[in-house]
């Protein structure tokens, strides 16, 4: 009897355990049915990221917005992801778009100004404002990064003291 009870592990109100996991971490839900709002919650993911359950390929992965749900009692585990919502940040006043996580100095760099001219007498100097909870606000240096957020402000100076 205790080998059918651990083949079908039972949750709260007798309901099956069902396994899941979000950005690889294992996670256990005692429902069927699971919303983006509360794999959200359940993965502490931030509201600027995105939900994805993984697809086998050739099928493209599912973006999960809040208020969908998924079936987690299918056949496999469900992996569940999320990742930084596209953005615009503002280069010298100039919008742009940006996908990733963090930006690094050279990167304002390149956008402000084209291209980054590694030599000694170019001097370049990056501020930053409006920024999220990790770097609100500051300065950046060579080889630095910094998080990004929706409409993060970002001034860049560049001087050749040749």
């Amino acid at each position: 009897m205790s080998e059918n009870k651990d083949k079908n592990p039972k949750g709260e109100h007798g309901s099956r355990v069902l396994e899941l996991t979000i950005n690889g971490k294992k996670y256990e839900w005692n429902q069927q049915y699971i919303t983006g709002a509360e794999i959200r919650n359940l993965g502490h993911i931030a509201k600027e990221e995105e939900i994805f359950l993984a697809v086998k390929k050739p099928w493209e992965d599912e973006p999960i917005p809040d208020d969908k749900q998924v079936n987690l009692a299918r056949p496999e585990i469900e992996h569940f992801y999320s990742k930084a919502k596209e953005v615009i940040i503002l280069v010298n006043g100039t919008p742009h778009k940006w996908t990733k996580e963090k930006i690094s100095f050279k990167e304002v760099i390149v956008l402000a100004f084209g291209q980054y001219i590694d030599k000694p007498t170019m001097v370049y100097t990056v501020a930053y404002e409006d920024g999220p909870r990790q770097n609100p606000e500051g300065s950046m240096f060579a080889g630095q990064e910094v998080f990004v957020k929706h409409k993060m402000i970002f001034n860049a100076s560049a001087t050749d003291k040749s």
